[in-house]
């Protein structure tokens, strides 16, 4: 209706559809940081109003208070994210709120020139949160379904807190392959989502902890026979065998030898 009704709002803002704005992932918020988008502002049906009745507006919502939340974490301002619920006749609020937010941003500069932070260092924390929102969204998949009340838009600040996600990001886990369980079955290989796991046959496989995003396949599905992918919080992940004594050896090759 903005378009139509020829309201008037700023062209520093470029439009991009979706099916709905329960599509919104928390990745294609930060993302749009990491591109250099100084500000994000979601647009979504207004509550209790799903054309779909999928209520995927009310994720859009969870995802977003997360996603301010993790932003404090990392140093940017909440306030480049904005979330507002419309339907089709308010294209006037649409141009306020759009008008609003671009004279905020304007004010709070560049994403990360505002915050005081080089663009080496932005780039870096983006990306760190970027290779673990497949963690983050498991950890808090129940949280993220929660439907909100829509008439204490006051509360929602606190449905995610400071401290929560700090533990969050405490507690994160790491995974480890221990060399004298593996038996090289390339099961969790398979299985791995981001290819994290070197898994030669016959030989130990090793987790590469720079890919590795955190999700728990490997431990989910490694064979209980075996049990050779372990869980770390809070320590450091051992090295990795050399390759040279990476090669298992077999009972029956055991046996000959």
């Amino acid at each position: 209706m903005a378009g139509v009704s020829r309201l008037q709002y700023t062209p520093e803002i470029r439009i991009i559809r979706v099916m709905c704005s329960g599509r919104v992932d928390l990745a294609f918020v930060f993302r749009a940081f990491l591109n250099k988008m100084d500000g994000v502002y979601i647009g979504g049906c207004r509550l209790d109003e799903c054309n779909y009745t999928t209520h995927g507006n009310y994720h859009a919502l969870t995802m977003t208070l997360l996603a301010k939340r993790i932003m404090e974490h990392i140093g940017l301002y909440p306030e480049r994210l904005r979330i507002e619920f419309m339907n089709a006749s308010m294209g006037q609020y649409f141009a306020e709120t759009v008008n609003e937010m671009v004279k905020k941003i304007k004010e709070l500069g560049p994403v990360g020139v505002g915050e005081g932070m080089s663009e080496e260092e932005l780039v870096r924390r983006i990306k760190e949160i970027l290779r673990l929102v497949p963690y983050i969204k498991i950890v808090k998949r129940e949280k993220l379904k929660t439907k909100l009340d829509k008439n204490s838009p006051e509360s929602w600040n606190e449905f995610f807190t400071a401290e929560e996600i700090e533990n969050l990001f405490k507690e994160i886990p790491s995974y480890y392959i221990e060399p004298e369980k593996c038996q090289a079955c390339m099961t969790c290989a398979r299985r791995c989502p981001v290819d994290a796991i070197d898994s030669k046959r016959g030989m130990v496989h090793v987790i590469d902890q720079d890919k590795c995003i955190k999700c728990g396949t490997c431990l989910d599905v490694c064979p209980p026979k075996f049990r050779a992918v372990t869980k770390l919080i809070g320590v450091n992940v051992p090295p990795p065998p050399p390759e040279e004594k990476r090669l298992i050896k077999r009972e029956k090759e055991k046996e000959v030898a």
